[in-house]
């Protein structure tokens, strides 16, 4: 059952204001992101950080119907991101799974399993995901540092409320059963080429996600 927590911040609290992707190509991700149609949600830094295997998150965008999604993967894959789970109808609505050529998996799903109107290019929110060895014990670390839980599925998941200039929804998922749903193994090593932006003293988090002031570099082009 879902449980909404309320909790003290404390004198500096955190909040997710930017979500910054290291990437080796920095032009080549400008034009992808553009592409795609994300770039207004993510910021890009040239980095050559080493990275094998899962990173350990995925960016999902929720939108209105299977034809949005459809528009989505398809601007996605014609921008060079390659396809690991095809859109399909599942048990909560329909989606599909693209890898950005980055390295950045992205989960693009509505709850509709039918269209009510035209493919639009609207986002209807954003969520990073970031797959946790201990859900309870790393949410309880993030309402430390000043989140407040929205939603608390015991050890399975739990989401944040989104900070007032967050864009993007910061939330919690076991690391293998994220793995699994992306279809990838969850096996990987070294850095999660993502960077979180909205504190003022720069952390990083039990499961190794790194956090800094959300100043510059700028957003990706859209």
């Amino acid at each position: 059952m879902a449980t909404t927590t309320h909790t003290p911040a404390p004198t500096s609290p955190a909040s997710l204001a930017s979500v910054t992707l290291e990437v080796a190509d920095l032009e080549a991700a400008r034009r992808f992101y553009g592409a795609f149609g994300v770039g207004a949600y993510v910021r890009l830094r040239a980095c050559d950080a080493h990275s094998t295997g899962f990173r350990g998150f995925t960016l999902g965008l929720t939108v209105s119907g299977p034809a949005t999604v459809d528009g989505f993967v398809a601007a996605a894959v014609d921008a060079g991101a390659t396809v690991l789970k095809p859109a399909t109808k599942s048990l909560w609505g329909y989606g599909g799974v693209v890898q950005a050529p980055d390295g950045t998996i992205w989960k693009i799903a509505t709850s509709a399993k039918k269209d009510t109107g035209p493919a639009t290019r609207e986002i209807d929110e954003v969520v990073l995901l970031i797959g946790v060895e201990d859900v309870k014990a790393t949410r309880q670390f993030y309402v430390g540092r000043g989140l407040t839980v929205a939603k608390s599925f015991g050890g399975k998941y739990a989401e944040f409320t989104a900070g007032e200039s967050g864009r993007v929804k910061l939330a919690l998922y076991k690391r293998r059963a994220l793995a699994k749903d992306l279809g990838v193994p969850a096996d990987g090593s070294g850095s999660h080429r993502i960077v979180l932006g909205g504190t003022p003293d720069a952390f990083t988090d039990p499961d190794g996600f790194a956090w800094e002031a959300p100043e510059p570099p700028a957003p990706a082009q859209s």
